[in-house]
């Protein structure tokens, strides 16, 4: 079961991005990832109470997770709802997100003093270079800079969070460690409401749908295989995975959205599955 956890993770997540239009479509982005952080907050609470777990954890313990929970559901998915809700073409975002494990490879040595050998370091250029074909980058488009920056800062965030989460990872049950860090998203985008945005949701059909799947199968779905796979594995293997996001993702809106994927769409998800494979075999 375990060794499939990868798969389940990548379906999810590339999900994540095919439910992200229709929120933003009925609310702004903050007070969407405030309301869908509250919930999976109470939700790992009380799945940690059914479990037994201690939830009252060192002061120390509670601010790594939930320092995490500002950078991953904070900052990282602040930056991508908010690119797209302000024009942002959802396959750029998810291709500058994608940079991650390059990111991430880079800075794994000398903070995680993991060494990345060139085997992996090939599979991370192979990987990005089919994310590249399969979303490609289209030169007419209008990206705004703003959304831009956002998308930056998303893709810094994922970065140092993965790395941090690595790093400092406390022994916390999962339960009670994603419950912080649900808190800190939530806190994180409640500020933001309060200090900066004009707050409101029209609780559509379509909305109540999205979001209940973003909360019930990416954030406590994906998002704890997630945390899994860091805690088991180096970082930079774990996050070799994420360049089968974008390939998947755009499979994803062919399928269900009827959306166009071309040949060279099929070209780079197979050089991308390749890359993974590089990248993340033993």
């Amino acid at each position: 079961m375990i060794k499939i956890f990868p798969l389940i993770f990548i379906l999810l997540w590339s999900s994540a991005f095919i439910t992200t239009k229709p929120i933003i479509d009925n609310s702004d982005p903050f007070s969407a990832l405030a309301f869908r952080f509250a919930f999976v907050a109470i939700g790992f609470f009380l799945f940690a109470l059914y479990s037994k777990e201690k939830i009252l954890v060192s002061k120390k313990n509670f601010l790594e997770s939930f320092l995490s929970g500002v950078l991953f559901h904070g900052f990282y998915l602040g930056g991508v709802f908010y690119s797209i809700s302000i024009g942002m073409p959802t396959g750029i975002a998810a291709l500058i997100v994608t940079l991650q494990p390059v990111l991430t490879n880079v800075l794994s040595g000398p903070i995680l003093n993991e060494k990345v050998s060139p085997k992996q370091w090939v599979g991370v250029l192979l990987g990005f270079a089919g994310a590249v074909l399969v979303l490609g980058f289209d030169i007419g488009s209008k990206i705004p800079t703003t959304g831009l920056v956002a998308t930056i800062i998303a893709l810094l965030a994922i970065t140092f969070s993965t790395l941090w989460q690595k790093k400092l990872s406390n022994n916390l049950p999962l339960s009670v460690s994603n419950m912080n860090q649900a808190l800190g998203g939530c806190s994180f985008h409640l500020l933001i409401l309060i200090l900066f945005v004009d707050p409101y949701i029209e609780f559509t059909q379509t909305f109540i749908l999205a979001m209940s799947h973003q909360i019930l199968l990416v954030s406590f779905g994906a998002f704890t295989i997630l945390m899994y796979l860091i805690k088991n594995n180096s970082a930079s293997k774990t996050v070799s995975i994420f360049f089968l996001i974008p390939a998947t993702s755009a499979f994803m809106a062919w399928l269900f959205l009827n959306e166009s994927l071309t040949n060279f769409d099929l070209i780079g998800f197979l050089i991308t599955s390749i890359g993974v494979y590089i990248a993340t075999r033993d």
